[in-house]
């Protein structure tokens, strides 16, 4: 039965909302959790070997690839290590989903251009404030990743058994935790 009431959406609005639709940290929001995001979807177009961002960077924006590759790389000895590559769809800085967060990586675009939505971490918030259910889902669906992350970092570590000490990662992070609660 057709509502009245419905909330309809422009073509460009429709078309942005299924966008997000496939991108990790939105899948679970409805089309109407979606628009809260769209106005504030800022594009910027990048060229190959251009920086996105820098490791220790502050975490200010998530990025969203519409088009090209951008490598995620960490730096080690002077040089960089591809941890991975963010294709379409696919987000990537996304410690700024939090606040007081710098970059552990730095994006730079791998393609000879790439086209990024940018979603800034102060309309971020604003909608987290606005709508609390908007923030349990994404920060439910960022949960899922990390885990999924250190899973794996698990896995890599037990196959590779030797080149570090994984201690050292739990006891640097609760360290810190305890000397804050102090």
């Amino acid at each position: 039965m057709y509502n009245p009431f419905k909330k309809t959406y422009s073509q460009s609005e429709k078309e942005q909302i299924n966008f997000l639709k496939g991108v990790g940290p939105f899948r679970k929001l409805t089309d109407d959790q979606l628009f809260a995001f769209v106005p504030y979807l800022y594009t910027r177009k990048y060229r190959k070997n251009e920086a996105v961002f820098f490791a220790k960077d502050p975490s200010q924006a998530v990025y969203i690839v519409n088009r090209g590759l951008v490598s995620l790389n960490l730096e080690r000895n002077g040089s960089f290590e591809e941890l991975d590559q963010a294709g379409k769809k696919e987000c990537f800085g996304d410690n700024a989903f939090v606040l007081d967060n710098h970059r552990l990586y730095s994006a730079i675009v791998s393609s000879e251009d790439a086209e990024i939505f940018v979603l800034p971490q102060g309309n971020i918030m604003d909608i987290f404030e606005s709508y609390p259910e908007i923030k349990a889902s994404v920060l439910e669906c960022l949960i899922e990743r990390y885990n999924h992350y250190t899973e794996s970092l698990f896995k890599a570590y037990k196959e590779s058994f030797g080149f570090f000490e994984l201690k050292q990662a739990y006891s640097d992070h609760h360290n810190s935790e305890r000397n804050r609660s102090l």
